[in-house]
């Protein structure tokens, strides 16, 4: 009886310490259409937000995007930093930005095209050196329609740079800016506002005058942005695919 309990015990101990060394983090590095939200914010939700729940308990989400930050600025503020000397073997960095590095009207953020993939190329060696695994995501597209109905590109100068730099240095990559503005058309030029800030006067108590707002999504638009980059990261077979969370 006693033999038994011990094999029970050894047999607990083996299997608990197993999972515990193949827990992994998933961090996510970004702009704040990824960033979580402070409920005074709401509904605008950050995609990052709904995908924390999309997998199994090996895995810890650490979402560290940062309305308003570009590569840049990500950089100098420190945040880069902290993630960096947190990885560990077998976690992944998620890099979403873009948004704020092309807008060359507001100095304190906007960051070069040569210094945007050098900044990239930074957080995926960095990542690289702790035997981490990053992924590069081109910048989720703005709500913008023609006057015939059809989205339009809105990073046609970024997007492709994301692209260079996951093509030189063999990169995951999931091209958030083409299946979003796909998502986008697929819902129609009036349809898709049901995906944004869009809230008219008095409908919300956080925004009392009203929102109209095409770059940041509300919790729809953010799960079912949350589900494409779950969908790529079935695509492209990362192992963080094992993850996910099976429906029963």
């Amino acid at each position: 009886m006693k033999r038994s309990l011990l094999y029970v015990l050894v047999i607990f101990l083996i299997l608990a310490f197993s999972g515990k060394q193949n827990r992994i983090t998933v961090y996510l590095i970004g702009d704040s259409t990824m960033a979580s939200k402070a409920s005074t914010a709401y509904p605008e939700t950050g995609w990052g937000m709904p995908f924390s729940f999309f997998f199994d308990s090996t895995v810890v989400i650490e979402n560290h995007a940062m309305n308003g930050r570009s590569t840049r600025t990500f950089i100098s503020e420190g945040r880069w930093n902290i993630v960096s000397s947190k990885l560990k073997t077998g976690d992944y960095v998620f890099i979403q930005f873009g948004h704020n590095d092309e807008s060359k009207e507001k100095t304190d953020r906007y960051t070069s095209p040569e210094e945007y993939k050098r900044n990239l190329m930074k957080f995926v060696m960095e990542a690289r050196s702790r035997k981490a695994n990053p992924v590069l995501i081109t910048p989720v597209g703005r709500r913008r329609f023609d006057a015939s109905g059809n989205v339009q590109e809105t990073h046609a100068e970024y997007s492709p740079l994301v692209r260079e730099v996951a093509k030189q240095l063999n990169v995951p990559l999931i091209d958030l800016d083409k299946r979003s503005q796909a998502l986008y058309q697929q819902f129609g030029m009036e349809n898709s506002k049901l995906l944004f800030l869009h809230l008219k006067p008095g409908e919300h108590p956080n925004y009392p005058e009203g929102k109209d707002d095409n770059t940041h999504f509300n919790e729809l638009g953010a799960r079912l942005v949350a589900q494409i980059v779950l969908e790529e990261i079935q695509n492209l077979k990362l192992e963080l695919a094992n993850r996910i969370i099976k429906k029963k």
